[in-house]
This record gives C-alpha cells, structure tokens and sequence, in this order.
C-alpha cells in the first residue's frame, strides 16, 4: 500500500468543497456520471485502432448500484479505466485545471453553487459533498492489473492493488447519513433523468426488486429475487433526437457537460444539414469568457464526433479563429472515423461543414442581436474583441461581421455613457457632406474623448467611433468599408476635411510660413512635417500619423510584449487660430534664431505626444521648460 499526500490546492479544493454550504449537493451525480461517460469516449476512439481492448467486456455502459446495508452507492463504467500512475496523477492533482482561479472563486464566495466545480475539471471532488469517504477500483484497458485509490478528502490518499475481472472503473461513496436517499432507486432515477439523460451510453440502475418503481408497483420483499438492471436514460445522443423532443433543461444540462460552464447560455441553435453532406450541429453562445479563454496554451474549437462516435475533443477546423468563443458538436455521417487533424485540414467535407456552421454561427449572433439586446451586450462585452478579428482576416465573412459590431462613439458619449452604436446606426446618422464613418483609436474611451483630433469632426457634427481595443486598428483597415462609406482614421495626416472657409486657412497658412519653416529644423528627426492643420479648433497642436505609423497605444502594447518597435513617423501640425500659435508666428517673423522659439516649439511637440499617449524623450527637459514658461507668465 502506498500513500501519497494530495497536492497543496487539492487539499485547499477538497477542504472548501467539504466545508462550505452549498445547496446543490446533488450535483455530484452529474459530475461522476460524466467523468464515466468520457471513460467511455476515450475506450471507444482508441478501440477504433485497438480492437483488443473490448475483449472481454464488449459493453460500454456505466452502472449504478446500491450496497444499502453498507450505505454505498456505485458508480461503475467499462471504460478506458486508470493505471497506477493515472490514479495517482488524476485524482491527486489538479495542477492542469486551473485550480488557483477555482479556489479565488470558491473563497470569494460569489457562486453559491458546486456546479462551478465542472468549470475547473475538478468534477471527481464533488463526491466529498455526500460521501465521508471515497474508494476507486481501475484497471485500465488493455493491462491485467488493477488499483484501488481511497481517501477521506483529507491530507492524504493511499493506492494499493486490487481485484477487478474486467477494464473500467468503479468509484465507490462511502454516503454521509444525512444523504442516505441516494440510496434509493427513485432518487437516482430522478438525477439521471434530470442531469444526465443526454449521455449517449446506457445508464444502468441496479437494484433489488423491492426498489425497482418508486411507486412501490412491486410488490416483491427484498431479497427475494435477484438484482435486476434497467436503463434509466434515453442512451440516445440528445443531439441526434428531433429538437421537439428535447426540453430546454436538457439542452443546459448538455451545455454544462460539454463547457464546464455554471451559467446558462445565453442562445442556442440545433440543425441538421442533409444533401451533399450530412451532419448534425448543437451550439451555443456563452454569456461569460472561460477563466482561460486568452491562455495560448489551451486549444480552442468544438467537439467533433463521427457517426456518433467522439474523433476530436477541440476540433479548430470547424469555426474560424474569430468565433472560438462559440462553443457546441458536430456529428458528421460523411468524415472518416479514423479522422486526423492532418486529414482535417485537406478535407472537402470539413470545409463544407465549416461554411454551413459559421453561417448559422452568425445567423444565431444576428437573433441575439435583434431580439436580446441586453444579452447581446453582456455577449459583446465578453467576446467582441475576438469576435473583431474576423473584420481583419476573413474577407469572405466580413460584411457578416461588420453588421455585428458595436463601438462606442461620441454621438454615445453624448448620451448614455455605455451606449455602443451599430455602423449600420452610424450610417443612418451621416450628416449632409459627409463621406466616410470616422473613428480614432487609444487606450481608452475616456482620453480619445478628449483628443484633439475629434475637434473639426465635432465642430461639424461629424459622429466619431471610438476605438479601445489592440485589434481594432487592424480590424477597421481589414474592413475598410462599409455601406458604401470608408472606414477613415481621423488621426492620419492624410485626412482630408471639407472646409468651409478655405480662403481664410490658406491665408492663415502664409502667416505661419516662417514659423512652420523654423519648427523644421527644431524637430528636425522627431517628426516628418511640420504643416498648418485644418482639423484643430482648441487645441494649439497635435502629431498626426503619417505613412504605415501605428498609433501609440499600439506601439505601447507591442513593446510590453518585448517585440523591437521602431517609433512611428508623425507629423506636428499646427491650428493658426491658436492665441498661442499666433504668438509664436509673430515671434518666428521677428527672429526665427530666438532660443526661446525653440524651447516653445519643442514643448508644443512634446505636449502633443502627452496628449497622444507617448512616453517623452525628455522628461527632464519638458518639466524645466513648463517651469520656464510659468515663471515668464507669472513675471
């Protein structure tokens, strides 16, 4: 017999669960039923290639039973089973489940509810809310040798070997006295029924005939007659079943199995496309993100099953990269069961599937959109920014996607402060003379509201979208248009606005001639041009972009992540309205080699790159020269 003590979360995990008053206990059920059925998945796929390992138990079926003298109840499947080492690695670590977040969520208290147990893979655990005391008897296929894991849920677990005739495991609840009723036939039929139902293998209930039928229909004494099995769940795919006969807690219970996510969904769709390929499709669209869902490390995509039978637990080829928030099945008839990821990708048939699925992806989108604003919001919220990426790398989807996107915008800030806007919205809204929807794009709502490139914009009524995230620049240049009207960055030095009083601005651009000549060789190396700007109405100047520049919060976001960017070319340009820059053109006209221009002009430049969200070369030296022009202003 060897002991082992559970890894430090574990024991965190397993002392919360124990100890914390949860309603829900019945969830248990669930979770066991579950791991079974995955024993099942992995023993059936590996059987496709193995034929060997169904000898001698050709069933695949997990099996309930009741030891009610001893107040045990058995959970039992004839699937893949667990070595010694499996044992020891699963059921004492949960090192790959992210249990650190589990454990924050539990603590926190936010969820009073175990099914977040599912969330973390942590769903074994669960069994310590009615059971003092747990034993598990594997042997794994394919090995004539079996294990026995026991603990207490507490500081330790011992393995030692153990007598089982055929693969499988049974996982065996030593049962609480106040939950001795999961003992009883109704009870556990009850659970399945509610949980489980959708499990596509045989749920077998093992009972006396005295417990047999809740109603009491038998009437034969206990013990009198030899155990007898029946299937207490349908055993059929519930994806496979006509939707008319699927309730909508069948469709969350199946949700939860297959996403690990507490809360509902907030939309689904079932299909089944007939015809050149046939294929069954279940998805879903989550209202929270997975703890994990930016994790590089984790594979994203949708389960695969080939008739019926699970190939590929994270199939990427199914959906874009920009709907990997989408989560569901696809049952082909058509794909080989000896599928690969390589054979995936030169398959006609997957492509096929992969249309169908992204257009009723969308399609689902579009309803939530339409008839579920305020979910469609929390939705946004949560996947928006990859759901944005699809604008920049997928030019057959992108006018599907355009439609789905929602900005935030001035015309927004005008009203309520988390008002987002559709471009269809912002189309609908175009002033007279308008040409091209606007935008800019920064770190935050908050500092473009107030950036000066908005100020000519504002001044004609021209409505402004309002870019925050790292993909949104790539996503509105991969976009490009919309309903006729280009996408514009209004921060590039080639926007071009109507003017209303061109004559007036080509006069103000004589004026500043020498200024602009003497601000050239001042930032001579800092910025591209220096010119006389018609987009600034408050503002004495701002840097524009020029040529293939990324804005600064790109530039930023990029250098965190230890990426070599070379700084941007920008332009500095000037408003000839300005009091400030009026003063400085006459200054410039008197004498262009007056060191107080120099130090003046490079404080506009490198006010402007505060504005713009760039660090300053000079910090040293901006400070003095602010404390100069304070003291000449004071003086």
């Amino acid at each position: 017999m060897g002991t082992h003590a559970f890894q430090a979360e574990v024991g965190r995990v397993l002392s919360l669960v124990i100890n914390s008053l949860y309603s829900n206990k019945e969830i248990f059920l669930r979770e066991l039923v579950s791991n079974a059925s995955d024993a099942l998945d992995k023993l059936r796929f590996r059987a496709l290639t193995e034929p060997a390992l169904l000898e001698g138990e050709p069933e695949l079926v997990v099996r309930l039973r009741v030891e009610r003298d001893a107040k045990v109840l058995v959970i039992e499947d004839t699937g893949i089973g667990m070595t010694e080492a499996e044992l020891v690695e699963n059921l004492g670590t949960v090192a790959r489940s992210g249990s650190a977040a589990f454990i924050e969520k539990l603590e926190a208290g936010a969820k009073k509810d175990v099914s977040i147990i599912g969330q973390f893979g942590v769903g074994f655990y669960s069994a310590y809310l009615v059971a003092d005391r747990v034993e598990v008897v594997s042997r794994a296929a394919g090995t004539d040798k079996a294990w026995k894991w026991t603990s207490s849920g507490r500081d330790t677990f011992e393995v030692e070997p153990a007598d089982r005739a055929t693969r499988g495991t049974e996982v065996r609840l030593f049962l609480k006295d106040e939950h001795a009723e999961m003992l009883e036939a109704w009870r556990l039929r009850d659970l399945v029924r509610r949980y489980s139902d959708y499990v596509a293998y045989p749920i077998e209930l093992e009972a006396s005939p005295a417990d047999q039928d809740a109603a009491g229909e038998s009437a034969a004494a206990e013990g009198a007659e030899p155990p007898k099995r029946e299937t207490i769940n349908r055993g059929r795919a519930l994806w496979q079943r006509p939707k008319s006969e699927i309730t909508d807690e069948q469709y969350e219970e199946l949700y939860k199995h297959l996403t690990h996510d507490w809360e509902p969904p907030v939309a689904r769709t079932h299909f089944r496309v007939e015809g050149t390929q046939e294929f069954v499709g279940l998805f879903w669209i989550p209202k929270n993100p997975p703890f994990d869902l930016d994790d590089p490390r984790k594979q994203r995509g949708v389960r695969l099953f080939v008739k019926r039978v699970l190939v590929m637990e994270d199939c990427e080829a199914i959906l874009p990269q920009w709907l990997r928030f989408v989560r569901g099945l696809v049952d082909s008839d058509d794909l080989p069961l000896n599928v690969s990821r390589e054979l995936l990708q030169e398959s006609a048939t997957l492509r096929t599937i992969k249309k169908q699925v992204t257009k009723r992806a969308l399609d689902l989108l579009d309803e939530v959109a339409t008839d579920k604003p305020e979910d469609y919001k929390a939705v946004w919220a949560s996947f928006g920014r990859i759901l944005k990426e699809g604008l920049a790398v997928d030019p057959e989807w992108k006018e599907r996607v355009a439609k789905l996107t929602r900005w935030p915008s001035t015309h927004a800030a005008e009203g309520a402060a988390d008002e987002l806007v559709s471009l269809d919205d912002y189309v609908g809204r175009m002033k007279d003379g308008q040409e091209a929807i606007y935008y800019v794009t920064g770190e935050s709502r908050g500092a473009l509201e107030g950036s000066p490139h908005l100020e000519a914009l504002r001044a004609r009524g021209f409505e402004v979208l309002l870019m925050t995230d790292a993909v949104d620049t790539w996503a509105a240049e991969g976009l490009g248009e919309h309903a006729g009207k280009k996408l514009v960055n209004a921060m590039r030095a080639e926007v071009k606005l109507p003017d209303d009083e061109e004559a007036k601005t080509k006069e103000a651009a004589k004026e500043l001639e020498p200024l602009v000549a003497a601000a050239k060789k001042v930032l001579e190396g800092k910025v591209r041009e220096v010119a006389v700007s018609s987009r600034l109405r408050e503002s004495p100047a701002c840097l524009v972009l020029a040529g293939a520049a990324m804005p600064a919060h790109l530039e930023k976001l990029l250098a965190r992540s230890g990426k070599e960017v070379p700084k941007g070319q920008r332009n500095l340009e000037l408003n000839p309205t300005h009091p400030a820059v009026k003063a400085l053109a006459t200054l410039a006209a008197k004498d262009a080699a007056d060191p107080k221009l120099a130090d003046w002009v490079t404080l506009l430049y490198e006010q402007s790159l505060v504005s713009e969200g760039s660090p300053l070369d000079d910090p040293n030296g901006f400070a003095r020269r602010v404390t100069a022009l304070l003291v000449h202003a004071v003086s």
